[in-house]
């Protein structure tokens, strides 16, 4: 067999060892991520909990931000299980624009110059555009529906 074909070989290879791992991969990275920054905000520790504060300034951040952590924490599990994975993404879809908030509210915090120079915040809210191009790929490979006769 030539070097090509062996390259062939590999790659076909490859490729379908990356069919069949990555979606329960990517399912399980999404839905660690959100336990993970959920369970923070529970017990108070999310490195994100000034700039939530000062984003939604009218509820009370004691109140709000656990909350939003058992929300967060409970799209991680949904992701985990196939049978929830509809409602994970659906509780993500409401979640997400929440999470860009700051960029409106409080650009001063966002930008160190608009429109792309981008502080830690900035650059740990603009993330969220790929939670939510991974999320859309799990979503797009659900199986669809059936109705019941």
């Amino acid at each position: 067999m030539s070097k090509f074909g062996d390259l062939k070989k590999f790659d076909l290879n490859l490729i379908k060892f990356l069919n069949r791992v990555s979606m329960p991969a990517l399912q399980i990275s999404l839905g660690t991520i959100f336990i993970w920054f959920g369970v923070l905000k529970v017990f108070g520790n999310s490195p994100a909990n000034d700039l939530i504060t000062k984003t939604v300034y009218w509820f009370d951040p004691d109140v709000f931000i656990p909350i939003l952590g058992i929300w967060e924490a409970t799209i991680g599990i949904c992701l985990l299980f196939p049978s929830f994975i509809r409602l994970g993404l659906f509780l993500l879809a409401l979640q997400m624009p929440g999470t860009f908030l700051p960029l409106v509210l409080l650009p001063e915090v966002c930008f160190q110059s608009f429109p792309f120079d981008l502080t830690l915040e900035g650059q740990y809210i603009v993330k969220n555009l790929v939670l939510i191009g991974a999320a859309m790929v799990v979503g797009g490979r659900l199986t669809p529906l059936v109705e019941k006769n």
